[in-house]
Formats: structure tokens, C-alpha cells, sequence
């Protein structure tokens, strides 16, 4: 019995393997990208600054963004001031159960959240640390900007010169749920805040990715908010519904390693 392939019949196979992956590249230009590209579209820096304590996470960051100056003081200005709500901080999904469960899990000293519109999440989970006697401190990061063409219809801001003031909104409500020691922002895209935690040695014990439901927005995020999470905590997100967030959650899972559990309509990674 033969044991290997004639050579005539060997040439042949390998011109016909030439002729359909020369196809496919013409067809297909990602196909005829180097490994090196595809590998560099996929990667995310993981060497991230050594982590400050959790006590100094709030003074590291009204150090380098806020000039010392807690961003609390003197709020809010006056040309603000009439246009707040009092009572006004919409949210989704904002008090799912799973912020229960996985406070109670983790006791978490620091919380990243990516993407808190108006602070509802933010200032459920605070309620919770607080009945578990934690001190906590939770890092919201957005650009406070919402979406091209965002406007409430029971309940919006008037823009003024461009600003649509929902950072100031975000603010009001932290005051108002006397957490103005326990919550600090980063109002900033979600690219440039979480590299900025990285180069700072900010890490969180929960991170939550709550911003972009788009897949290219979700799967940078998501690899972005895995750099500054410590040891042992717990990755999780919202709007698992989304096709974009959940083939992003899915890919990210599979190269990592991580099983993913669903929670309401959050996915947590463990």
C-alpha cells in the first residue's frame, strides 16, 4: 500500500491549493493580512502601573484630574444651579439584583464602572456597601455627553453653549444621595479613562461595562476595563441582549478563558 502521495498528483494539489488561496485573498483582503496584523488589532496592552492602596484611589484621582480640588466643592455653579432636576436620575437595569449578589460576594473596596449616564447604578450600589458597612469607593467613568441626538422627553436639560449638563445632573444626584466621599468621576471616553486608571495603578475589585452597544465599542471596552481589575475580582456587564455586547462578552470569554453567567440582563465572567 502506498504510503505517500505521487508527485504528479502532489504538484497538482498544490497548485490548486495556490490557485484558491490566491481567490481568497484577492476576494478577501483580510486574508492576506500578515498574523503580526491580526495580532496587533488584538491586542491590548496588560501591563498596567503597580496598584495603589484602595484608600488612596480617591486622592490619586482628584490629585491628577481634578488639581486637588474636589470637584464637589462649591457645586453647583451658578449658572447650573436653575437648570437641575432635584429629582431626576434615569437609568437601566440600574438596581438588578445582581449588584446585591456580587457586593455581598466580593466586598469590594473600589468599583469601576464604565458608562454611568446619571449615577442610578452608582448610587444603588453605594446603598448597598453601606448596609454591609463597607467603604467603598466607586470610579464612574463617562463622557457625560449621552448620544447624538439624546433628548428626554419627560425630563431633559437645557443645553447651554453645547453642554448639555449632564455631568452636572450626574453630580446633583450624588449629592443628593450623600455620596459626594464615596463617588468620583472620570469624565472622559471610556478608552481614555480606563488607560489613564491603568497608568495610575487604579484597579477595581468589581468593574462593570455599561457603555457602547455596539461590538467594536463593547469588545475595546471590555478588554480595556480586564486590564485594571485586581486579582480575584469580578468582570461584569449590562446589556448581554445586545448582539454587538454579546459576541464581544462571547470571543472575550473564549480567549480568556472565563465561563460566563447571566444574571437578569447583566453578564458576569468568573
Amino acid at each position: 500500500m502506498e504510503t505517500s502521495v505521487s508527485k504528479p498528483r502532489a504538484y497538482i494539489i498544490l497548485l490548486i491549493l495556490a490557485f484558491v488561496l490566491g481567490y481568497l485573498s484577492h476576494s478577501h483582503p483580510l486574508l492576506s493580512q500578515t498574523a503580526s496584523d491580526v495580532y496587533e488589532h488584538n491586542s491590548f496592552p496588560n501591563q498596567c502601573a503597580a496598584p495603589v492602596p484602595s484608600s488612596d484611589v480617591r486622592r490619586t484621582i482628584i490629585s491628577l484630574v481634578f488639581n486637588n480640588t474636589s470637584p464637589w466643592e462649591a457645586f453647583p455653579p451658578a449658572h447650573a444651579r436653575p437648570l437641575l432636576w432635584q429629582d431626576w436620575n434615569k437609568g437601566w437595569g440600574s438596581q438588578m439584583p445582581v449588584f446585591e449578589h456580587l457586593i455581598e460576594q466580593v466586598r469590594p473596596r473600589t468599583i469601576i464602572e464604565v458608562g454611568t449616564f446619571l449615577g442610578a447604578s452608582a448610587t444603588h450600589m453605594i446603598g448597598l456597601t453601606r448596609k454591609l458597612g463597607l467603604d467603598t469607593q466607586i470610579v464612574c467613568i463617562d463622557d457625560f455627553r449621552g448620544w447624538p441626538g439624546y433628548y428626554d422627553e419627560e425630563k431633559s436639560l437645557k443645553m447651554v453653549n453645547g453642554d448639555s449638563l449632564l455631568m452636572y445632573q450626574f453630580m446633583q444626584n450624588v449629592v443628593r444621595a450623600n455620596a459626594t466621599e464615596n463617588i468620583i468621576m472620570l469624565p472622559f471616553s471610556a478608552g481614555t479613562a480606563l488607560g489613564g486608571l491603568c497608568d495610575w495603578g487604579v484597579y477595581g475589585d468589581l468593574v462593570e461595562v455599561d457603555a457602547a452597544h455596539d461590538f467594536h465599542s463593547a469588545w475595546v471596552d471590555i478588554n480595556n476595563a480586564f486590564k485594571v481589575l485586581k486579582p480575584g475580582g469580578v468582570l461584569f456587564g449590562h446589556d448581554y441582549a445586545w448582539v454587538g455586547v454579546r459576541t464581544a462578552v462571547h470571543i472575550f470569554a473564549r480567549l480568556h478563558g472565563f465561563q460566563i453567567r447571566i444574571d437578569g440582563e447583566h453578564w458576569i465572567l468568573y
